[in-house]
């Protein structure tokens, strides 16, 4: 029987043009949708998934299929859960008074890597961009300053990357809570316009522990 190929054009997949057969093109271009992951990249990772087991492919199939069906978020602080609230807003160890706002899950990924923050968090979903249509109705702002209003919180920390966009949102945000709470941002050593998701450990607690009260 014959075997069904599709040409890739050169400029969408880099280098010269190359036969694939359709599924797998179809994998390759899947998997070029993924942030960071180039021509060369999608195609090393279709090749390794094509000699893998079929449980081990319907593994991640399922695993995939499962994620985006099952993780929703956190009703309370907005961070990815499967449940209606997220476990670190369930731990009864962590302190209710001090709440750590960041723009989105994989700061505070990036900060719960230090070990060296105990409170809760927030995720606003986002920054303060008006290029992009982006304004405070369209982050959780207002729950924001409802949970600091009706909560016993003795500090808010402010921790998004510093950015023009990031610092617009900052001072946004610190100026909305002043009224109900002490105040303050971490000292960032990283330069302006760092993402805050790749700094190492060792930088973001320093900046944790080095923050300051606007």
């Amino acid at each position: 029987m014959a075997i069904a190929f599709f040409m890739i054009e050169k400029d969408r997949f880099g280098g010269n043009p190359t036969v694939y057969t359709r599924p797998l093109a179809r994998l390759i271009e899947q998997l070029q949708r993924l942030p960071g992951v180039g021509p060369k990249t999608a195609q090393r990772l279709a090749l390794h998934i094509l000699k893998r087991s079929e449980d081990e492919v319907q593994a991640l199939a399922q695993a995939l299929i499962e994620a985006k069906q099952q993780v929703g978020l956190c009703q309370e602080c907005f961070h990815l859960s499967a449940e209606p609230v997220c476990e670190i807003c369930r731990n009864p160890n962590r302190d209710n008074t001090t709440i750590c706002v960041v723009a989105d899950s994989r700061d505070l990924i990036a900060l719960e890597k230090t070990r060296e923050f105990s409170g809760k968090y927030h995720i606003l979903g986002g920054v303060i961009s008006p290029m992009d249509g982006i304004g405070p109705e369209q982050l959780n702002v207002s729950p924001l300053v409802r949970r600091v209003s009706q909560q016993k919180t003795k500090e808010v920390i402010l921790a998004i990357t510093p950015s023009v966009e990031g610092e617009t949102t900052t001072l946004y945000v610190g100026q909305l809570l002043k009224p109900f709470t002490k105040v303050t941002r971490i000292a960032f050593g990283l330069p302006v316009g760092g993402e805050l998701e790749y700094a190492d450990e060792v930088t973001l607690a320093r900046a944790l522990e080095g923050r300051r009260e606007l």
